[in-house]
């Protein structure tokens, strides 16, 4: 039986998931992160020793969650790593969702809750009226192989039918980071939100470029007074840890938004799908402002690591 946890914690607050991690890992050492703010556990040792079943380990989680860290979780529970997922996202607060029949369970779900389930592929599945799980499931192999491929036809026929491979690995690397600007009073003015994400992206450039990583995308949540939240997501050009860059995309997506005169909170940002650095290609250009803005920008970072991360801020932020 696998776990999936989603611990409510802040938009920034995935400094407190190591913690988290570390409870679960009381129960089972198979922990594997989710960030921002979930987990995997793979627990089928652990009922067959404490002698429980999944809703009860489930109980005892999020009681010691709360009384430990404050923090609430929704947690699903199946017999693989994709049913765990889709029932923590159905679950409910003080309950544990545990997929009992996944054939019944997926049945009326769409096709696109499936793992691996792009928009793409579900526009041509629906086109096809193969808009549910249990559609697909009841459909021949073979012919969904001919309208998405050989490979990616078998994986989500199996899907559909509750089968997933995928194992729990503990000890994954975080594939993402986060940081957040609160703002000391209802902010109105657009010029301190724009403000607030440059701060933002030169935070999350720096400990990028520091830690010798790249990120694929990045997610923009705006906190109102109301503590609604508005987020959205765009994908970079190219892998990236280059501050303007992140900065245009950040200033984009918040434009985005269409915010007029909106009491914003507090403005938070995510660098998601991390990778190596080493890994990336960066396409060349014939652009002397690029290539001296990241001369400036890694002299500014060795000026941040000797004297403190204030050391060099763009003029906007130090004034």
């Amino acid at each position: 039986m696998i776990l999936c946890v989603r611990f409510r914690l802040e938009p920034a607050g995935e400094v407190m998931l190591p913690r988290l991690l570390d409870l679960l890992g009381e129960f089972t050492p198979l922990v594997e992160a989710a960030p921002p703010d979930g987990a995997l556990a793979d627990v089928r040792g652990a009922l067959r020793y404490f002698g429980w079943s999944a809703a009860r380990l489930g109980s005892v989680i999020r009681v010691r969650a709360l009384a430990l860290y404050g923090v609430d979780c929704v947690i699903g529970a199946g017999p693989n790593p994709m049913l765990a997922r889709m029932a923590a996202r159905e679950a409910r607060h003080g309950v544990t969702l545990v997929v009992e029949d996944p054939a019944a369970f997926l049945r009326d779900r769409p096709v696109a809750a499936l793992d691996g389930v792009g928009r793409a592929t579900a526009r041509t599945l629906c086109g096809y009226g193969l808009d549910s799980a249990g559609r697909v499931a009841d459909a021949p192999l073979a012919v969904l192989q001919r309208l998405i491929g050989a490979k990616a036809g078998r994986e989500v026929w199996e899907r559909a039918r509750g089968v997933d491979r995928t194992p729990v690995v503990p000890g994954e690397i975080s594939r993402s980071m986060a940081a957040e600007r609160s703002f000391p009073y209802d902010e109105l003015d657009p010029g301190e939100h724009r403000r607030a994400l440059l701060s933002l992206t030169e935070e999350l450039g720096a400990r990028m470029r520091t830690e010798q990583q790249v990120c694929r995308s990045l997610t923009v949540t705006v906190r109102y007074a109301d503590r609604t939240t508005s987020t959205r997501t765009r994908t970079l050009r190219e892998p990236t840890a280059h501050s303007a860059d992140l900065s245009a995309l950040a200033y984009a997506i918040h434009a985005s938004f269409g915010l007029q005169r909106a009491r914003v909170r507090a403005v938070a940002l995510r660098a998601e799908g991390l990778s190596p650095a080493e890994s990336a290609a960066h396409q060349l250009t014939f652009d002397p402002a690029d290539d001296k803005a990241r001369r400036i920008e890694a002299v500014a970072d060795r000026a941040r690591a000797k004297y403190g991360p204030r050391a060099v801020l763009p003029g906007s932020l130090a004034a």
